[in-house]
């Protein structure tokens, strides 16, 4: 299961950023999936410098883990090209995503003048966790996340 995670989420957003490879379930959202026999991935989020979302992993048809999560750019970055650039820093983070740190990115990643940091409690059964992106150590980006196995 934590080996198809980390795959679907390479091969999403980590990969394709908001060019959604499929059209969407709900109006006015943006959503990846990605699939093999058995397990099935769907991102579905709304929103771009500040959005809302949640990741379902299917097991034969079955919901079996989900993470919600919400975030996105400071309010004072308001330059598109700077929101840009910050974006594509955060792909390159999310495309390390890995058995470890499977939840989002590593615990940190830096390329150019930007930081990644990303920060979690609990495991694969239970979990809530923050990453931040920082640009010359100012806070540019904040993201919370939670989820775990469905019950």
């Amino acid at each position: 299961m934590q080996d198809f995670l980390t795959e679907a989420k390479r091969h999403t957003y980590a990969a394709q950023g908001d060019d959604a490879s499929v059209v969407p379930l709900l109006p006015g959202s943006r959503q990846h999936e990605y699939g093999n026999e058995s397990l099935f991935y769907r991102d579905v989020y709304f929103g771009v410098a500040y959005f809302v979302g949640q990741e379902t992993v299917y097991q034969n048809g079955t919901p079996y883990w989900s993470m919600s999560y919400a975030g996105g750019v400071d309010q004072a970055v308001t330059a598109i090209d700077e929101v840009r650039d910050i974006y594509a820093f955060l792909r390159a983070a999310l495309r390390q995503v890995s058995a470890d740190h499977i939840f989002r990115g590593p615990s940190n990643f830096r390329q150019g003048d930007y930081e990644y940091e990303n920060s979690f409690h609990g495991d694969f059964e239970t979990f809530r966790g923050l990453e931040v992106i920082r640009q010359k150590r100012r806070i540019v980006y904040t993201l919370s996340y939670s989820g775990g196995v469905l019950r």
